[in-house]
């Protein structure tokens, strides 16, 4: 039997389209190219420079690369002793780094630099299929050289991650729109919300509103269907946002880590308090929180002009003048019609920047200026549609004034060092409008330059980030004199060289930073510090919590406890030391129980103790480990180390003693 050859079905070679797509989409938008070349400049140039950054998460790594269960739970310590005051995802992605490259700065902070990267171009394509490629590399170019933008993408905290899911989030509602109301893009909207929230909680949230309101405003389904829609996004959220909550609640409290941020072991006490309604409403430790002067350090006092304070102005605030004028202006050019295809990118994203503004402005707890990097792309977003308008004869001229208005005010407080370009903005922002305002020939070319005039002093605070190594606890942009608590130089913004904020008062009344150690912690644990110098706010004596470890390995072994996880932070980063906390943070955001500490004890995860109650110097109202380390102090058996003591056979003594 002759089987014709016409029939026989030679499979033809399989194509990665998608790949292709994704190289021909580059090609045809060189200036796509050149944005995020410049993002990976700006993220990736000397990196290393920044050593581990933030010591109390890069040690979280450490663990995680120690112990699957530490991963797994979100543990500080290998031991699984206690958790951070964050939910692991941004962790999770640095320790599968750390795990396949090796524990080093490479390997944490790569992640985080091209999440800055991914960030940028999802800010560009979202101005750009609304507005156009033009108004896309604004948006682009305006978010890449945002001074915050650039040091957090070169540092370990969670916000890169969660500044990147919540663009993700807008990108996708905002494409679900351009595809007719699709469901399966706002669900994925809300996937990106709830991975967002897995990274810091209820920061996430603050774009929602303005999403929400977007989907239900313009419906392009029926307001019916939106509305079911929405149950659907939302559920989606949930069910991504709160999976590993739900973890830590269902395992039981003695299987899992103690939940950091907390005093009586709950994931829902941190959700709804340390990292929900306490940032809004006020908490121990934030402005306005028991601090004395120290508040205005932590991002000035509440009001309406907060994010173009000294703190925060140089961080972020440079172009907010030219957003809200674009926002006004494309709100009262669309007038929110529905068919209009500018409406649903106006309330999605001017809602998630006045939301997000709002909260920052009026809140009442610990609020760091480095906060404000979640603001920043939702201001680049309004900066790129403000493109669109700034060629108009009416609203160019606007649009500059306001842009240049809030970069006077942010020279004036926190740029000192850009005096003077004041008279350059001022000349140049004249000539620019009047170009657009009376030569129509010339306004693409005055709104460009305008665009350009607004742009170069945040760039220069941009590059100028890169000369330096952040601060471990509080990254800020911009030269070494706008660092924050702990940071190289102490500007306007804050304080440097160790020199605590008014109301702290290291131990023993000794003056810190004259050494480089910093603030000794109340369990004499290791200083924090990037390189070099080991010093900042909850450092300490490296070598007391040394000769304790090695007493501990000597005798039997075991977890050495402390009370402040900051002050354990750099013998874990050294040598992977057994070492846990149970303060918290700086050893006061966390209380735990003397039943817990005589569990612990009596199930062998707790023997070793480095017992102080100074709570690393700091007078706030908090009692955090102190407490407890009282408790041990009283029970244990001193030893040859200093402040060491061992508490095996103790749990029924401690339980007495509370």
């Amino acid at each position: 039997m002759v089987i014709p050859m016409s029939t026989l079905a030679i499979p033809a070679p399989r194509r990665r389209a998608g790949s292709l797509s994704a190289l021909r989409a580059l090609a045809s938008r060189p200036e796509l190219v050149l944005l995020l070349a410049l993002a990976g400049g700006l993220n990736l140039w000397a990196l290393d420079l920044n050593g581990f950054a933030n010591d109390y998460y890069a040690a979280t790594v450490r663990s995680m690369t120690q112990s699957w269960h530490a991963f797994l739970y979100g543990s500080f310590d290998a031991a699984g002793l206690q958790t951070v005051d964050k939910p692991p995802l941004a962790l999770w992605v640095q320790a599968l780094s750390a795990r396949a490259f090796g524990f080093n700065s490479w390997a944490l902070l790569v992640p985080q630099a091209l999440m800055g990267v991914a960030t940028v171009g999802l800010t560009y394509d979202l101005a750009r299929s609304r507005f156009g490629r033009s108004a896309g590399l604004v948006a682009g170019l305006t978010l890449a050289l945002t001074p915050i933008t650039v040091a957090m993408s070169r540092h370990n905290n969670p916000d890169a991650l969660l500044v990147l899911c919540l663009v993700a989030a807008v990108w996708a509602l905002d494409r679900g729109l351009q595809r007719g109301g699709s469901a399966k893009w706002l669900v994925w909207a809300g996937v990106f919300v709830g991975l967002g929230f897995e990274t810091k909680m209820a920061a996430a949230l603050l774009v929602v509103p303005g999403m929400a309101l977007a989907w239900f405003w313009v419906a392009p389904r029926g307001r019916m269907v939106a509305a079911r829609q929405l149950l659907a996004g939302g559920a989606a959220m949930a069910a991504v946002g709160l999976a590993w909550p739900v973890l830590m609640w269902l395992t039981p409290a003695g299987d899992r880590p103690y939940i950091s941020g907390t005093d009586d072991n709950s994931i829902w006490s941190l959700i709804l308090g340390y990292n929900g309604l306490g940032r809004l409403l006020g908490q121990d430790g934030g402005p306005g929180g028991g601090m004395g002067g120290g508040g205005a350090t932590f991002g000035g006092e509440a009001g309406a002009a907060r994010v173009l304070n000294a703190a925060l102005g140089g961080q972020a605030g440079w172009v907010i003048g030219f957003a809200l004028v674009a926002g006004l202006a494309l709100v009262l050019t669309s007038r929110l019609r529905r068919t209009d295809p500018r409406t649903g990118y106006v309330i999605a994203v001017g809602g998630a920047f006045a939301v997000t503004a709002v909260a920052f402005s009026r809140a009442q707890g610990i609020f760091h200026p480095y906060y404000v990097s979640a603001l920043a792309p939702f201001t680049a977003l309004l900066v790129g549609a403000g493109w669109t308008l700034l060629r108009h004869r009416a609203w160019g001229p606007l649009l500059l004034a306001g842009g240049i208005a809030t970069e006077l005010v942010v020279i004036a407080d926190a740029a000192t060092d850009l005096d003077w370009f004041t008279a350059v903005l001022l000349v140049g922002g004249a000539v620019a409008a009047a170009g657009i305002a009376f030569a129509p020939k010339l306004r693409t070319a005055a709104a460009t330059a305008g665009v350009a005039l607004l742009l170069f002093a945040p760039a220069s605070w941009a590059v100028q980030t890169l000369g330096h190594a952040t601060s471990s606890t509080f990254p800020a942009g911009g030269p070494t004199t706008s660092m924050g608590m702990g940071g190289p130089g102490g500007g306007r913004g804050g304080f440097g060289g160790g020199q605590p904020p008014a109301g702290m008062t290291p131990p023993g009344g000794s003056t810190p930073g004259a050494t480089g150690g910093g603030f000794a912690p109340g369990a004499g644990g290791a200083a924090g510090g990037a390189r070099g110098g080991f010093g900042g706010m909850f450092g300490g004596d490296t070598s007391a919590l040394t000769e304790a470890v090695a007493y501990a390995k000597a005798n039997g072994g075991g977890t050495v406890v402390v009370s402040s996880q900051s002050g354990a932070a750099q013998s874990i980063i050294r040598s992977g030391a057994d070492v846990a906390a149970i303060g918290g943070f700086s050893g006061r955001e966390t209380v735990v129980t003397a039943e817990w500490l005589a569990d612990a004890v009596e199930d062998g995860r707790i023997r070793w103790v480095v017992a102080s109650s100074d709570n690393g110097g700091m007078r706030d109202g908090r009692t955090g480990a102190s407490d407890a380390m009282t408790i041990a102090a009283q029970v244990g058996k001193a030893t040859s180390v200093d402040g060491l003591y061992d508490l095996r056979g103790t749990a029924d003594a401690i339980r007495a003693a509370a």
